[in-house]
């Protein structure tokens, strides 16, 4: 089992209202340059949500939810810090709920 840690909130306040996009591409840069593997995803409303686990939190996102997953722990605590206003969790997958940490509704 992988797991997984995210931070959640809706779509537009990812990538619209807060600078994601930079964060995101300066990370890439960066994992390029050391020859790293990328472990982070952005996902526009992921189905991992959906499980029973997430059901409180994601009735806290308005609208459409979207996520950054990683096995990377350090990066979503990064992610927490500099987003403030998201909801952040982990998950094992696969588990009887999540078998594609990576699908979309």
């Amino acid at each position: 089992m992988t797991t997984y840690f995210f931070v959640a909130a809706s779509e537009k306040f990812l990538t619209v209202e807060e600078p994601l996009e930079e964060i995101l591409k300066e990370r890439i840069r960066n994992y390029k340059e050391n020859k790293k593997e990328i472990d982070f995803w952005l996902l526009k409303n992921p189905s991992f949500l959906k499980s029973s686990a997430f059901l409180d939190l994601s009735k806290k996102i308005p609208n459409t939810p979207a996520a950054v997953i990683s096995t990377d722990k350090k990066f979503i605590t990064f992610l927490k810090l500099r987003l403030e206003f998201v909801a952040v969790g982990e998950f094992e997958c696969p588990n009887s709920e999540i078998n594609d940490p990576f699908k979309v509704e």
